[in-house]
């Protein structure tokens, strides 16, 4: 049986997604070539050219020129340089759904809380109440939620937006390269993305735009990106995710939406309850409530026998928690006894079909 990594089967790719070949390829490249892109010699010149090649790939995603893209460290450096310099720097005040990632909600914990209805999915009516209120506004909303999958109505969001003079922030990190975010949707916000989410190497992320605009850095450093975030470009990384970006474009996510739908029945089964079962989804991500068992007491017992899931986000410093995204959306005592189940681009129906077995053993023996 192919493994997504060393021994383990790996279902946990909303964490990070294991790295793809061409991805690997190109961090390579980037590594044999060496040079500081911003030295004005022949070899700086050449990594130049690299990076400002992936600079054109990534900033294609949302159809805007190379001059709208601002290479980070990831997606958490993206969303909190558009909270800075979109929101606080310009005394814009900063308006969240209620189940965004900490990265956007520590980075703004003052900012107004936009509630979400029983499925995850903003409440449309009180975001336009809200700005009503709040004109001028910066609206943070994810794209795809990564604990749940749940997918937002962005072209309603967007539209709210704009009929309210409001900015928009999309949190693309998790949905990038699994779903087909549409023009309208796009047009006009700024958007976060994280090569390690897309089968890139960790440590490169970035900022679209809506416009090539100089803005206010978090980090000056020595100016580069155009004086917008400073610190010499992670290079190997940067042409790491920009290749991941491209390849995710040709994955079969229909295939693996289906072998989730496969492992929601078998759990449904056991009596398992499934999160957002009625709502659009990211094709890879399951969320299931084992009502009586604890999260880490599922994680454990799944661990052990191979299996690699979580209870939600992985930047929670390794601790199994009540999901504050569940919370939002009514559970309660429910909200930690949750498992999330996200399949990475390289997961085989054998795989999934052994988790699905290993879920079922399990439900039956926790339930005597």
């Amino acid at each position: 049986m192919a493994k997504s990594f060393s021994s383990a089967i790996y279902l946990d790719a909303n964490a990070t997604e294991p790295l793809r070949p061409e991805a690997r390829e190109a961090t390579m490249a980037a590594l044999e070539q060496g040079g500081n892109p911003s030295s004005v010699h022949a070899v700086g010149r050449a990594a130049r050219a690299l990076l400002e090649d992936a600079r054109k790939c990534v900033a294609r995603f949302a159809d805007r020129s190379a001059e709208c893209c601002v290479f980070t460290s990831g997606g958490t450096e993206a969303d909190t340089l558009a909270i800075h310099a979109l929101g606080h720097s310009i005394g814009r005040q900063v308006l969240i759904g209620a189940t965004e990632h900490d990265a956007v909600r520590k980075a703004a914990p003052e900012a107004g809380i936009v509630p979400v209805d029983e499925q995850g999915i903003v409440k449309l009516d009180v975001l336009r109440t809200m700005l009503d209120q709040v004109p001028s506004a910066l609206v943070c909303i994810m794209a795809a939620n990564n604990e749940t999958g749940v997918c937002a109505p962005l072209e309603d969001v967007a539209a709210i937006c704009r009929e309210k003079g409001a900015l928009l922030h999309i949190d693309a990190v998790q949905s990038a390269g699994r779903l087909c975010l549409s023009q309208e949707a796009m047009a006009g916000a700024s958007i976060a993305l994280s090569g390690h989410k897309l089968g890139g190497p960790k440590g490169a992320g970035a900022l679209l735009l809506p416009d090539d605009a100089p803005l206010s850095p978090l980090l000056p450093g020595g100016g580069q990106e155009r004086g917008r975030r400073g610190g010499t470009p992670a290079l190997p990384a940067i042409m790491g995710m920009a290749a991941a970006l491209e390849a995710s474009q040709t994955q079969d996510w229909d295939k693996i939406a289906q072998w989730r739908d496969d492992v929601q029945q078998r759990a449904q089964d056991v009596e398992a309850e499934i999160v957002a079962a009625n709502v659009t989804r990211l094709p890879n991500t399951l969320n299931l409530i084992l009502p009586g068992v604890s999260s880490q007491t599922q994680l454990m017992m799944l661990d052990l026998e191979g299996f690699c899931v979580s209870s939600g986000s992985a930047c929670s410093s390794g601790k199994v928690s009540a999901s504050h995204v569940l919370q939002a959306m009514g559970f309660r005592e429910q909200a930690g006894q949750a498992l999330r189940i996200s399949l990475p681009w390289n997961v085989t129906e054998e795989e999934v079909v052994a988790f699905a077995e290993a879920y079922q053993r399990m439900a039956k023996r926790l339930k005597k």
